[in-house]
Formats: C-alpha cells, structure tokens, sequence
C-alpha cells in the first residue's frame, strides 16, 4: 500500500492536505465505548496510511469532548509531532457536567459519556468552546482549522422568523469572533460544514470562507447541476472543499437510514430509494466492484475536492480505503451507472 500524500492546496489555509480526513467520532463513544486499545490502533493507522501532516476531523460535540480528549491523549503517547497534524474542530458545543442518568444533548448516540454537552452559538460562546477544545487536546497540540457546527440545525431549531432571524445572528456573531482569532494569528483558517448545502451557500454570501465541508448532500445519488455549479463557484473562489458522509447515513450500502431517518421499504413515498439501490447495486455486482468503494470514489472524484472525510471504528479497513482511492475503476462502470441513470449523464469527472 502507497502512503497517501497531503497534495492538494486547501483553499486559503495555506496547508495542503491528503485526500483521507479521518473522521473521530468513534473516539467519542459514537454508539459504543470500543475502548481505549482500540482507539489506539485508530490514531496509529492514520499514520500509516496517510504520510504527514495527517489531518483530523473533530468536534466538541463528540462525545461532549471526549473525542478531542482521546485524540490529544493518544497522539501523545504515540509522540507525534505537533507539526504532523492539523486537527480541524467544528465548534458549537460545550462541556458541562452530567447531571442525568445519560446526556441530554443526543440521547442515544453516545455511550458511557462522564459529561454533557450544551450549545453555545454566539461570540463569546464559540470563543468559550475554541479554548475548551484545545484545553481538552491537552496543550500540546491545538485547533488549526475551525468552524461553526451544523448551523442548518441550530436554525431549524426556530419556531418563528424572527427567531431564524435571532439564531442567524448568533452564527454570524459567532463567525465574527472567529475571524478576529484568524487575524491574531491563532487559526489557519475557518469553515462551515452543513448537511443543508444551501445553507453553506446563504453564508458564503457574506464571510469569507477558507474551506467548507459538505455534508450527506455530495454523493453518488445526490449531486443536482444547482450544487455542482457551487462547488465551481467556491473552487474558482480559492475555497477549499472536504466531502462528508457519502453513503447518505449508509443507505446506498445497504442501510436502513436514509439521510439519518429510518426508512421503511414498504412505504410508497419511499419506493424510488429502494429501486435507485437495487439498480445500484445490480451494476456494482455486474462490474465486480463494492457499493460502497464506487460511493467513495465518486464522493472525490470532482477536482474541487480537495479531500473527503471517512470515520471508521474498525482499523483494518483504512488501507482498504487508501487502495479505493488510489484505484482506477473500468470507464465502461461508470459508463454504465451514467446510461442507467445512477449518475447524472451530464455529469463530466468520471
């Protein structure tokens, strides 16, 4: 297996990274705690795979900060140099004790949590979560890259205008201040990841983004002209991008969930899904190539992008996926997925 390299500008940083960024949620507990061993062989695989710096993809929000914990823990003892990864933390949410049998803030989703997590979106809030992150790392290594997370949410969250409209300017208060961290030199750069697209849009009218991250939305399944015609705009901008989540929460490899809600192949409104798959999947096996390595390929194969992010609890599979990237699928495959319309026929990277 060849290394993968760190070697694509990304967008304004002024770092270059690797087409792997490694997902960290399972180091938060995301659904199960696999232990501390095993988060080990995670943090060591990143290294063996990717040659340096190694980027990481991270949030309070995972695990109320756990995940940042173990990834300051675990780089350190395997005495990585801090120079040898740029840690990327999407800010919004803060650790606070546990006070109930589990956490409030995603009941369900995380497993043998010792803290919670509240929401602080705003200018002294995402201040407050930028240095309890890097508290959190440990001191020796800290945030690169940062953003606001999943802002589509937060404004979902609003039952009137004028509240969309208050929850708006927590955002773009809490962008301010990021800025000016930018500017003292603290940062090398500042983002939005969205599973909205459009949302990243409306925002990328008015700040001036280095990178953006999409999220469940650019995929083998989804990638409307609309869309396509933003990630030219942003690319043409200097912007960088990151893809994120390009099975659709797992659905085009065989899941139940459907961008992060279960779906019901018995229910009508959802019978298209389950026909696309089939077909889908019927080529795959035609061709003799995996659902979920023609998702990953596809997931990268615009220029725009400049890396995609993949997040596994199993360490075995990341030189699997150092392999499909570096891959050269037959031209008659995705020919095949452009006739049959799996992918758009206008389409023009692959």
């Amino acid at each position: 297996m060849e290394k993968l390299k760190a070697n694509k500008e990304f967008g304004k940083t002024g770092l270059s990274v690797p087409p792997i960024i490694y997902g960290t949620s399972y180091l938060g507990n995301l659904y199960a705690d696999i232990g501390k061993a095993a988060k080990l062989e995670i943090v060591k695989k990143w290294f063996e795979c990717t040659e340096k710096p190694v980027v990481i993809d991270s949030a309070g929000k995972y695990g109320a900060g756990l995940a940042l914990e173990m990834i300051g823990e675990l780089l350190d003892e395997l005495n990585i140099d801090p120079d040898d990864v740029i840690i990327s933390n999407k800010l919004a949410w803060y650790r606070v004790p546990l006070t109930s049998d589990e956490p409030t803030f995603e009941p369900g989703a995380w497993a043998n949590l010792k803290y919670d997590a509240v929401q602080r979106i705003s200018y002294q809030g995402i201040l407050d979560c930028y240095e309890q992150g890097n508290n959190l790392l440990g001191g020796k290594y800290k945030t690169s890259l940062v953003s606001v997370h999943d802002p589509d949410e937060y404004l979902n969250t609003a039952k009137s205008e004028s509240e969309k409209e208050d929850k708006l300017n927590d955002i773009y208060e809490a962008y301010k201040a990021l800025f000016e961290l930018k500017e003292k030199g603290e940062i090398k750069g500042i983002g939005v990841g969205s599973k909205d697209w459009k949302i990243i849009k409306d925002l990328s009218q008015s700040l001036n983004f280095d990178w953006v991250m999409f999220a469940n939305k650019f995929t083998i399944y989804h990638h409307p002209l609309e869309m396509l015609e933003f990630i030219d705009t942003l690319h043409n901008n200097g912007v960088g991008i990151v893809n994120s989540a390009v099975f659709n929460a797992g659905f085009l490899t065989g899941g139940q969930f459907f961008d992060y809600v279960k779906i019901d192949q018995d229910d009508p409104k959802y019978k298209h899904l389950f026909l696309w798959r089939d077909k889908f999947h019927a080529i795959c096996d035609q061709f003799k190539v995996k659902p979920s390595d023609a998702c990953i390929q596809f997931g990268i194969s615009h220029p725009a992008i400049a890396g995609i992010a993949l997040n596994t609890s199993k360490p075995e599979k990341m030189p699997a996926n150092v392999n499909i990237i570096q891959k050269v699928f037959p031209t008659e495959f995705w020919k095949t997925l452009k006739n049959e319309g799996i992918i758009d026929p206008g389409y023009k990277y692959l």
